[in-house]
């Protein structure tokens, strides 16, 4: 199916339409009384069963339709919105992406069952539960324009009906002329106050089909006066729309607009038309004017309206990033060609060369940094649906939400927020009275906030509960071997242990969690995405997980350095400083090796050891200081030969093992330099280290 295929562009909206659907749902069951939550979520509704219907989806356009008659008595303040009517229609919600993503396979029965459930809470009789909704008129090619001309009863508002608002409904739908007519508005004496006098007379230009229109007076239909027509948007002579609504005869037109005067106005005079139907014609031409106007100019609108935004195939998007990519590694050949001559006019065309593929790259990250609040977004019905079957009072909480990252790290954070989530809700937040007694409000807390820390974004997950146990996890970590009997362990060794195959501390197995599987998956997938798992936990008052991700996985800012003969990168996000190893350091080659940065004791690593590289050690050697989490190590390497713009390329599956490197990349000489895992690199090196003591 292609990019511009009309129905990938329903179901693209469709998607948005549901994730908003869901939004409004959940914050309606918060604040079941804001009124611009449930217009919001009416509009998604009507929305879907238009377009539905539009494109050939008849069953759920059907089941929508009912969802949408529930919440327009909502809406007109018939029936109350009730935490049970909302848990239905996030049901309902789920039934209609079925509908919509394999219309085949959705369950009929359960479509049945939610639309008598909704028949049952808004009190609707038993004969109309399972009534599916006649599917609404073929879409017209195209906008077209109609004219509607309609007289509420005159009780409409004392039973409720506000005329406003279903004008407010007839402008949603597309460009609207609006004109009200006061002709059978009584004396001020004699006029009631509750009643409805005026009618109105309405030039709507719309793409949605008729029935859209009619939808909007649904539930006033069988005590009004309602005409509805098309009408060809040209521009007309005034006489002619006069004749065409039926408002006079084509003679009396005739005769007037021989009299030299303007036609309107001998009308008028003749008694033949009120001045409201002169008002209301006349608007009539004018809408119809400027439509034809609009049309004539249609491309040029078009064109500056794809300029504000549009959709972007992911597949186009992954191709640009590669090309982007390619002249990033062509940029630095030429730089490192450029660097052995001395050709002037060569340097100038280098720089702007330079210039020009760094202002790209920065341009297509930018297409690609998504607000993490889409992201965030989902957990809403995860925590109230959790909370239900668990049967705990949770609320949650979100802050930073704007915070844009690479849609390629979002599409891949989000399993390992899920369980980070579900164990939050299972073992971190106590039941009410646990909480109690503890001294605790009854209703448990989580929060999820998100912010930029350099080159790198920063996700919290922190919960109110009763913390992590230290004395449960050192011991289930001695039953499991993974630490010795008396080992002395600093506290955030301790709490990196929960993230260990088959590790939980939980008393029994539940079916949100507590098999032991789920927090090893986290540190997998964190690991994959380069990014740090930070955990802190005090006893009794709640536990925070830190995310510390990069930016994007494409391209990053890189420090390169030599090894021996090897070239590597080191990501510049996680590069402090760099000094030289002093003289006395080098020669020390047995125990701990640490170095003192400005009072402050650093352990280093060598490379060449962890490498195994057999070539002598260069005269004057660096030391690369990286922070990982909360701790600064330093890297001892032959050379520093510069900042390095990374084009991040992946291993084979051959190298999948391989846990030192996180990719490689190709330099400008054609050459590749492996990018190093700063986080496993530094395990590796204590690894060997606390091996190296204990021979």
């Amino acid at each position: 199916m292609s990019a511009a295929d009309p129905s990938q562009v329903f179901l693209e909206e469709a998607a948005d339409l549901l994730v908003q659907l869901e939004e409004n749902l959940l914050g309606l069951e918060q604040a079941p009384d804001d009124r611009d939550l449930l217009d919001a979520a009416f509009r998604a509704l009507h929305t879907l069963k238009g377009s539905g219907a539009m494109f050939g989806f008849e069953a759920m356009a059907g089941f929508t339709h009912h969802l949408e008659n529930a919440f327009d008595q909502v809406r007109k303040g018939q029936i109350p919105l009730t935490s049970a009517l909302v848990g239905v229609a996030l049901e309902a919600k789920d039934h209609i992406r079925g509908l919509i993503e394999s219309p085949d396979e959705a369950d009929a029965g359960l479509g049945d069952r939610l639309l008598a459930k909704v028949a049952e809470l808004v009190g609707q009789a038993s004969g109309t539960q399972g009534a599916a909704a006649a599917p609404p008129d073929e879409a017209p090619k195209g906008p077209a324009t109609w004219r509607i001309r309609f007289r509420l009863a005159q009780d409409a508002m004392t039973r409720g009906t506000n005329p406003l608002l279903l004008l407010d409904e007839l402008r949603a739908l597309g460009r609207c002329t609006v004109v009200a007519l006061a002709d059978e508005v009584p004396p001020l004496e004699e006029i009631d106050p509750a009643a409805c006098h005026v009618g109105w007379d309405v030039v709507l230009t719309t793409e949605h089909p008729r029935s859209a229109i009619e939808d909007v007076f649904i539930f006033v239909l069988d005590e009004m006066a309602l005409d509805i027509e098309p009408v060809e948007p040209e521009p007309q002579k005034l006489g002619d729309i006069l004749v065409s609504r039926g408002d006079v005869e084509r003679q009396a037109a005739e005769a007037a607009a021989l009299r030299q005067e303007k036609l309107g106005t001998l009308l008028v005079k003749d008694g033949a038309i009120s001045e409201d139907t002169l008002r209301s014609a006349l608007a009539e031409q004018s809408h119809l004017r400027a439509e034809s106007e609009n049309r004539k100019a249609a491309p040029a609108s078009q064109a500056a309206q794809s300029a504000g935004s549009i959709r972007v195939p992911a597949e186009r998007l992954d191709s640009l990033m590669d090309q982007v990519g390619e002249l990033v590694i062509a940029q630095a050949r030429l730089k490192q060609l450029i660097a052995a001559g001395d050709i002037v006019a060569i340097k100038s065309i280098a720089e702007e060369i330079e210039r020009l593929s760094s202002g790209l790259r920065d341009t297509t990250m930018s297409i690609r940094m998504v607000p993490i609040g889409s992201l965030f977004g989902r957990f809403r019905r995860l925590v109230r649906d959790l909370s239900q079957e668990l049967g705990k009072d949770v609320q949650l909480s979100m802050s930073g939400e704007e915070t844009e990252l690479d849609k390629t790290v979002i599409e891949r954070l989000n399993d390992p927020l899920v369980h980070i989530v579900r164990n939050s809700l299972d073992h971190g937040i106590e039941p009410a009275e646990a909480r109690g007694r503890s001294g605790k409000p009854p209703q448990g807390h989580i929060h999820l906030s998100a912010s930029h820390s350099g080159a790198q974004v920063r996700i919290t997950i922190t919960d109110d509960g009763r913390g992590l146990d230290r004395e449960r996890i050192r011991a289930k970590a001695e039953e499991q071997g993974l630490v010795a009997p008396g080992t002395k362990l600093a506290d955030a060794e301790l709490l990196q242990l929960i993230f260990h195959p088959g590790f939980s501390t939980a008393k029994t197995v539940t079916s949100v969690s507590g098999r032991g599987v789920g927090m090893d998956v986290v540190k997998r997938a964190i690991d994959g995405l380069r990014g740090t798992i930070e955990v802190a936990s005090e006893p009794g008052c709640g536990t925070t997980i830190t995310l510390s991700l990069p930016l994007t996985l494409a391209i990053i800012d890189g420090l390169l350095v030599r090894v021996g003969k090897g070239r590597y990168v080191i990501p510049l996000a996680a590069v402090e400083e760099c000094v030289e190893l002093p003289a006395d350091e080098d020669l020390r080659h047995s125990g701990r090796n640490f170095l003192n940065i400005r009072d402050d004791l650093v352990p280093f690593l060598r490379l060449r050891e962890l490498f195994a590289s057999t070539l002598p050690a260069d005269t004057y050697q660096k030391v690369v200081i990286v922070s990982t989490g909360e701790r600064r190590v330093g890297l001892v390497v032959d050379q520093v030969i510069g900042d390095h713009q990374t084009v991040i390329k992946s291993l084979s599956k051959l190298h999948a093992e391989v846990e030192n490197f996180s990719g490689a990349t190709i330099l400008g000489d054609g050459s590749v330099a492996l990018i190093l895992d700063v986080g496993h690199l530094v395990s590796y090196g204590q690894t060997l280290d606390q091996h190296r003591q204990a021979s």
